[in-house]
């Protein structure tokens, strides 16, 4: 019963920025009038390595909040950026997916790169980011994606975004996805007419 009022309670405070979503312009999925941005970041990946917003350069590329240990939104968002990966792919779209952890003290990069593997990740397009404090992931999340990143109390849970936000080569954030929607069918057409 617990697990149930945590996810509820998460629900209706991601949904409280809701007013951003409805500046848009060409599609349901189209965020760029909330003039969001990526601020700059460097982390640490899965395999141990500095990686940042400078290597996206160039990129569009999708980014998600997720952490290992999550028990109720993450075993569902993560397998769908998997398969919308495998789609990209596929598509022969050349773009990024970027993981960003909420458990930066319990996901540290061996974590995360057993992570990506059991969930399918292609490394050579998926990043796994640690190496932060919670506080500072907290920002990054209200900055670029106008969304909370908490503690539930007593409970295990960290309430994040169950979204997934596209941003394009500049840095911008263009595009939001429902992460826990299992039809990607529109996700992908939407990603196809927009990545180029």
């Amino acid at each position: 019963m617990k697990k149930w009022i945590v996810v509820l309670i998460s629900m209706f405070f991601l949904s409280g920025c809701g007013w951003i979503y409805g500046m848009g312009g060409n599609s349901e999925f189209d965020i760029s009038g909330g003039n969001l941005e990526m601020p700059e970041f460097e982390f640490t990946n899965q395999d141990g390595e500095p990686f940042g917003k400078s290597d996206l350069e160039g990129d569009y590329w999708l980014a998600t909040m997720i952490f290992t240990q999550c028990p109720s939104v993450c075993p569902t968002m993560t397998p769908n950026m998997q398969r919308l990966q495998d789609a990209m792919i596929a598509e022969g779209k050349e773009m990024k997916f970027i993981s960003f952890t909420v458990d930066p003290k319990q996901d540290t990069p061996e974590v995360l790169h057993k992570y990506g593997t059991n969930v399918g990740a292609d490394f050579n397009y998926w990043n796994f980011l640690t190496g932060y404090s919670q506080e500072e992931i907290g920002d990054l999340s209200k900055e670029a994606f106008a969304a909370i990143v908490q503690d539930v109390e007593d409970s295990d849970e960290i309430m994040h975004s169950t979204s997934f936000y596209l941003v394009d080569p500049e840095g911008n954030v263009i595009r939001k996805y429902d992460g826990l929607q299992s039809d990607q069918t529109e996700i992908v057409k939407d990603l196809r007419a927009t990545v180029n």
